[in-house]
C-alpha cells in the first residue's frame, strides 16, 4: 500500500501500532524531531496505561497504514518517560507574535511523509488539546526563533494567518446565522406579499362600493325631481300656508 506524501502528526499519533495483527505495541504518544531544521524523525508508542516504557520508531519503520492500525518493520528502540521529555519538542508550545505577546500555541504539524519535513505547524488559540478548536497555518518562513517551548514568529495576531480548520463553536455560529438571515427572507417576502394582498383586497372593496351606490341611485324611483315637485304640491295644497 502506498503512503501518503503529506501527513499530520495528530494522525500519527492517533493510530495503533503494529508488528502483525497479533503483536501490538500500543498507540502512539509523543513526537521525535529535530526542531533546529523542522524535522521530524520518529514518534513513541505506549504498549499500555502502566508501563512506563516507550518504543521509540523512525519514520522509515512504516511499512503501511491501514484504517487506525500502523503496520511497521524492524524493532522499536527501548527508553522511558523521563528520557522522551528531556528531548526538544515544539508541540505544545507557545507561539510569541512580534510584540513579545502569546497569541497561541502549536497544536499539530503538516510533514512530508518520505522526508520527515515539517511543511507547516498549525496552531490553536485555546489548549490545544481540545478537540474541534480552530486551526491556523504557520509557515516555517514566518518563524524568527525558536527555544524550548517558545515559537516566535513576525506577525501580530493569528488574523495574520491562514484559517485551515474552523471550530465547532464558529460553525454553528456561521450556520446559526446563515438559519437567521433565511428565516428574515422569508419573513420579508411574506410581509410583502401580505402588503400586496392586503392593497389588492382595499381597492377591490372601493370599486365595488362605488358600483353598488351607482346601482342604487339608478334603481331608486324617488330621485330629486319627483321630491321637488312633490314639495311644490304640498305647498299649494296646504291651507295653513
Amino acid at each position: 500500500m502506498k503512503l501518503p506524501k503529506q501527513y499530520l502528526l495528530s494522525d500519527l499519533l492517533s493510530h495503533n501500532v503494529r508488528k502483525n495483527m497479533t503483536l501490538s505495541y500500543g498507540s502512539g504518544e509523543t513526537v521525535w524531531m529535530h526542531p533546529p531544521v523542522h524535522r521530524i524523525l520518529g514518534w513513541s508508542s505506549r504498549p499500555s496505561n502502566l508501563n512506563l516504557k516507550r518504543n521509540v520508531w523512525k519514520l522509515n519503520q512504516i511499512r503501511q497504514i491501514v484504517d487506525n492500525e500502523i503496520f511497521v518493520k524492524g524493532e522499536p528502540a527501548i527508553s522511558d518517560v523521563n528520557t522522551l521529555n528531556r528531548f526538544p519538542n515544539l508541540l505544545f508550545a507557545n507561539l510569541i507574535n512580534k510584540h513579545g505577546f502569546k497569541i497561541g500555541s502549536i497544536a499539530d504539524f503538516i510533514f512530508d511523509f518520505k522526508t520527515g519535513n515539517i511543511l507547516n505547524y498549525l496552531i490553536s488559540r485555546s489548549n490545544p488539546r481540545i478537540p474541534g478548536s480552530s486551526r491556523w497555518k504557520l509557515n516555517i518562513e514566518n518563524i524568527t526563533d525558536q527555544q524550548p517551548g517558545l515559537v516566535f514568529c513576525d506577525h501580530n495576531s493569528l488574523d495574520d494567518f491562514v484559517l485551515v480548520k474552523s471550530s465547532i463553536r464558529n460553525e454553528f455560529l456561521k450556520k446559526g446565522k446563515n438559519l437567521f438571515n433565511k428565516f428574515d427572507d422569508i419573513k420579508n417576502i411574506a410581509t410583502n406579499k401580505l402588503e400586496d394582498w392586503l392593497e389588492e383586497d382595499d381597492v377591490y372593496d372601493k370599486q365595488s362600493f362605488s358600483e353598488e351606490n351607482q346601482l342604487s341611485n339608478k334603481n331608486n324611483p324617488f330621485n330629486s325631481d319627483a321630491i321637488n315637485s312633490n314639495y311644490s304640491n304640498n305647498r299649494e295644497n296646504d291651507p295653513w300656508i
